[in-house]
């Protein structure tokens, strides 16, 4: 299955081939505390935050990180 804008971030931390590449964009990420606030939500969730602009977090660049994590998990 396919990861998505509608896919949780937690099910992206959960998954061994996803994590890493998301560490290789935010390290640290898996491993921050703030992190378990939003495992529970959809990255189309977190990218509509103003949280995540101000951090450079679009929906472009999510998307392109998913195409990444999707090559590899298919």
């Amino acid at each position: 299955m396919a990861f998505t804008l509608d896919s949780t971030f937690g099910a992206l931390l959960d998954n061994p081939v996803a994590k890493p590449i998301l560490e290789k964009y935010v390290p640290g990420i898996s491993n921050n505390p703030m992190v378990a606030m939003a495992k529970g939500m959809t990255l189309r969730v977190i990218v509509s935050m103003p949280q995540a602009a101000q951090m450079g977090v679009t929906k472009e660049k999510v998307e392109e990180v998913l195409a990444e994590i999707n090559k590899l998990t298919i």
